[in-house]
């Protein structure tokens, strides 16, 4: 990364950060959405399996990636305050913590999976297809989180460029494997909605061996000296990284974990319902990662700014991430309220469940245009190292508001399943103001410290 002087050179190092980053999350994104569309036409109980799955293993990956991802202010400021040859400590330490991170949740898994489960009350096709779909994906558990830790260094180093390239690497690799395996082509055992478990658990291990290669064998991470040292545990550099790390996984557990929450609390609807519900869902997570990814650039070049104390950059890179954002949020509108009836096509061939599918998308339009106020200005909050409060403002607004909303509406109200979605909107849209307001502050506050002379931190 390089200092910037003109709005226009903000531009272009905001796109030159921001677009290996999309094309990395669309990919990434793409890997749920071809397990969940693969998946469906194999069969609706395998699409529903799959989706409750999903429901339970994406908001603990999410939440649990989050705390990892606190790896990349910490990178970030480094860089923007010339000490670079503390980052290989940081990256070695963040691994070390991903580690025993990966060991937790298979232990907790192998004990909760089966009883929560059974506590859904499932019908038995769907219920077996969620357990061994779990059960295969827990074999890529450890080089998930190793990725995410070597991916949140790369990307704090601004080489977004090099995530892109093994992401787009892994898509063929797991679609692949998701052909052979789901469908049982060229003599491979005929899994269905199992074999997608699969697939992403050896996509996982492709993927971090990639990275690792990268980083041990290339510039500029060659010259940071990473993996030239042995460092060992250090519970000081855990506390430090767990300091900014939890909250940050807090927040997108919450954020993840209410949708999980709604496909569970739907599990007393018919099968046809979940599936519909999934595959919306599942679409409207694959345009999230638009603001996402911006998101994840404010965070890099937001903590950059900030490190080297320039702060009137580091503002002009918030304004701009977020209007960006909601611009790109009109055009999936037009995209979901004109094309929903094609995309819905995408995950089934039964009219029925396309027809309810279509009607879910409706509703995903009012997601996006929440989430792209609310996404990136979390991660220019994060770039200046607040992250406390955007945990508590996101926790108030899905669970105390948007769920028991949604809850209230769909069970005392013709809205049915509607009724959740509607309270999910309502939950977002007070999480984007309260997220803006909080901004607001933060900048006065820091902008009163530098006018003090005193240390940004």
């Amino acid at each position: 990364m390089i200092q910037t002087t003109s709005l226009k050179q903000k531009a272009i190092q905001l796109m030159h950060i921001l677009f290996p980053i999309l094309v990395s999350q669309i990919a990434l994104s793409a890997i749920t959405f071809f397990d969940t569309n693969m998946s469906g036409k194999f069969g609706t109980a395998d699409l529903a399996g799959v989706a409750i799955g999903t429901s339970l293993w994406i908001p603990i990956q999410t939440g649990l990636s989050g705390i990892l991802i606190g790896i990349t202010p910490i990178v970030s400021h480094l860089m923007g305050s010339r000490k670079e040859k503390e980052v290989a400590y940081q990256v070695m330490q963040g691994l070390w913590l991903s580690l025993i991170i990966s060991i937790l949740v298979l232990l907790i898994g192998f004990i909760v999976l089966s009883p929560i489960l059974d506590f859904m009350n499932l019908e038995v096709a769907v219920r077996d297809i969620a357990f061994r779909f779990l059960g295969a994906i827990s074999f890529g558990v450890i080089p998930l989180f190793g990725y995410t830790v070597l991916r949140s260094c790369i990307d704090a180093l601004g080489q977004t460029r090099v995530s892109m390239f093994i992401t787009l690497i892994a898509l063929p690799v797991n679609v692949g494997l998701n052909y052979l395996l789901i469908y049982g082509h060229f003599g491979f055992p005929r899994l269905g909605g199992v074999g997608a478990g699969v697939a992403s658990a050896i996509t996982y291990w492709v993927i971090f061996a990639i990275a690792l290669l990268f980083i041990y064998r290339s510039q500029p991470f060659v010259s940071l000296q990473l993996f030239r040292k042995f460092y060992s545990m250090s519970l000081r550099s855990f506390q430090d990284l767990l300091k900014i790390g939890v909250p940050i996984g807090f927040s997108i557990f919450f954020e993840t974990a209410v949708f999980s929450a709604v496909t569970l609390l739907m599990s007393r609807f018919d099968t046809m319902t979940i599936a519909a519900h999934q595959a919306a869902i599942n679409f409207a997570s694959t345009l999230y990662m638009i603001p996402l990814s911006i998101c994840m650039s404010l965070t890099i070049l937001v903590g950059y700014e900030t490190g080297s104390g320039r702060l009137k950059d580091a503002r002009q890179y918030g304004i701009m991430g977020i209007g960006l954002a909601a611009v790109l949020s009109l055009a999936t509108a037009l995209v979901l309220l004109f094309a929903g009836n094609h995309v819905a096509g995408l995950y089934s061939d039964d009219p029925k469940v396309v027809s309810l599918i279509q009607h879910f998308l409706i509703y995903a339009i009012f997601f996006q245009i929440s989430d792209a106020i609310a996404t990136p200005t979390q991660g220019v909050l994060r770039g200046y190292k607040d992250v406390v409060p955007a945990f508590v403002i996101c926790f108030a607004a899905y669970w105390v508001v948007g769920l028991p909303t949604g809850y209230l509406l769909a069970t005392y109200t013709d809205l049915e399943a509607y009724g959740y979605w509607i309270g999910l909107i309502t939950g977002l849209a007070i999480g984007a103001i309260l997220l803006m307001s909080r901004l607001v502050k933060v900048q006065r506050r820091y902008a009163a410290k530098y006018a003090e002379g005193q240390p940004q931190t």
